[in-house]
């Protein structure tokens, strides 16, 4: 008899919001810009830890990150709106933490929030940059999972 093994993808989302919809204003510059409340489900055993990261890619100067968090345990199934937490890098307002969506006037921009699943701890120092954050990351991401938002002024 033959096993069916059945791969379930590592799945992120929000209570604040819907993929694809509106990201609300109390997460943005125009509101009191702390994060949205996060939650996933299927993070593989091999994974150790949990680390994110949020994009815009529609920025006028090219991508530009709003937040970088990792080493959360693997067990870790979500994170409160504003955490406090000391693995935060910089972002690319120049600051430590969470910046949320600041985009110029015009259409509605992608927000997307990134979860990796990674097969073991980083040793990045607080505040580190959006670079030394992806370099640590790569070639140790065992899952990941996206989350896209909106929001335009």
């Amino acid at each position: 008899m033959l096993a069916a093994l059945i791969a379930v993808a590592l799945i992120l989302w929000s209570p604040a919001f819907h993929a694809g919809e509106s990201i609300p204003a109390r997460y943005t510059c125009g509101g009191r810009d702390v994060s949205p409340p996060l939650r996933w489900s299927h993070v593989p055993q091999s994974a150790h830890t949990l680390a994110l990261r949020v994009d815009d890619p529609d920025a006028p100067g090219g991508t530009f990150t709003h937040w970088t968090l990792w080493n959360l345990p693997a067990s870790k199934t979500r994170i409160v709106a504003n955490p406090k937490w000391l693995f935060e890098g910089t972002n690319s307002f120049g600051r430590i933490g969470y910046s949320g969506p600041c985009p110029p006037a015009g259409p509605a921009h992608h927000y997307v929030f990134h979860l990796y699943a990674l097969d073991r701890r980083l040793t990045l120092r607080r505040g580190a940059t959006t670079g030394q954050f992806a370099a640590a990351v790569r070639g140790h991401v065992v899952a990941s999972a996206k989350l896209v938002g909106l929001y335009g002024r």
